[in-house]
């Protein structure tokens, strides 16, 4: 498991060029639209799918693998809120780079956190990274930002909840340090490579 998650996310880290355009960039105008691109902006983002893979994992370490994501997708709500109202929230690409950093040496340590600190952060971290999700629909009309919304916050807890059910495969055997251990570094090193453009930049 250690290897293909090394693998696969070094791979995203040589496309960061694709992290906020599901659509190629273009404006969703359809339902269909606003439904693609919210599905597809967690996936095709590395910095935003290492954070949900790495909330997955630490849901499991805390006995939440479905309960403590919505707390990513809750912030994720608030900061697309807060970008589509027209506010503005400081420095977003850095924080969110830094919370994958953050999330990353958590899973590679197999840190435990208690299930409210844990929903806290993730509603923190998902501030920013809403934020940085609704650039994709300013200007879209209400449905398309609806169904935008609605797809990309299923996406976020259907993916933190897979990872975190894999993590639950491995967590007390024998191959779950250096598993952790591997996956947890690959992670860290996606955000900080998007940490060093988002402050280089």
């Amino acid at each position: 498991m250690g290897r293909i998650a090394l693998t696969a996310i070094l791979g995203l880290i040589a496309t960061p060029a694709l992290a906020h355009h599901p659509l190629g960039g273009a404006m969703p105008e359809t339902l269909l639209h606003g439904l693609m691109s919210g599905v597809g902006h967690p996936i095709i983002g590395p910095d935003h799918l290492a954070f949900i893979i790495a909330a997955g994992v630490l849901a499991a370490l805390a006995g939440r693998t479905f309960l403590a994501p919505l707390g990513l997708v809750a912030g994720a709500l608030g900061g697309a809120a807060i970008h589509l109202a027209a506010l503005d929230l400081p420095v977003a690409e850095a924080l969110i780079a830094l919370s994958v950093v953050i999330a990353g040496v958590a899973v590679a340590l197999g840190a435990r956190a208690g299930a409210a600190v844990l929903i806290g952060g993730f509603a923190i971290a998902g501030l920013f990274h809403g934020y940085a999700y609704a650039e994709a629909v300013i200007g879209a009309e209400t449905g398309v930002i609806t169904a935008y919304l609605a797809s990309f916050s299923a996406v976020q807890w259907g993916i933190a909840v897979l990872a975190g059910l894999g993590a639950r495969l491995l967590i007390g055997t024998d191959a779950w340090a250096r598993s952790r251990t591997i996956l947890g570094s690959a992670l860290a090193l996606v955000g900080v490579v998007f940490l060093a453009q988002a402050t280089v930049l």
